[in-house]
C-alpha cells in the first residue's frame, strides 16, 4: 500500500515540470527530463540492474498526457513516445525527496559516458 497520496498534480508545460502536492503538505516540482530519465519502466530500469539504464538527450522532453492508474499511480506519456512507466505515489514522493543526489549522480554518469542532455 502507498503511504503518500497526492492532493494535486499540475503539469507546467512551459517550464516542463510536474508539480505534485502530497497529503503531508510536501510539494515537489519534478522536471519532465528528470521524470523521463528515472522512469520506472522496464525499458529504463532493466531487469535486476544496479542502476537504471542511462538515458541521454532528454533536456527538451515534455509530458503530453497524464493518465490515472487506479488509485495508486499515474502513467506519464512523454512527447518522445515513451509511455511505459507507471509512477506510483511513493515512487514520485521518493523522486522528489532524493532529487538532488539522484540528479547529481545522473549528470556524473552522463559525463562519464561522454553523453549530453541535448538531443
Amino acid at each position: 500500500m502507498s503511504h503518500h497520496h497526492p492532493t494535486d498534480i499540475t503539469l507546467h508545460t512551459a517550464s516542463r515540470a510536474l508539480e505534485v502536492s502530497f497529503d503531508d503538505g510536501v510539494t515537489h516540482t519534478l522536471p519532465c527530463e528528470y521524470l523521463r530519465v528515472f522512469s520506472p519502466s522496464a525499458e529504463v530500469r532493466g531487469h535486476g540492474l544496479p542502476e537504471p539504464l542511462l538515458v541521454s538527450g532528454k533536456r527538451a522532453v515534455n509530458i503530453s498526457a497524464i493518465e490515472p492508474v487506479g488509485q495508486y499511480a499515474v502513467k506519464l506519456v512523454f512527447d518522445d513516445g515513451h509511455d511505459s512507466g507507471l509512477y506510483d505515489w511513493d515512487f514520485l514522493y521518493a523522486l522528489g525527496q532524493n532529487q538532488a543526489p539522484n540528479w547529481a549522480r545522473y549528470l556524473a554518469r552522463l559525463e562519464a559516458a561522454g553523453k549530453t542532455r541535448d538531443a
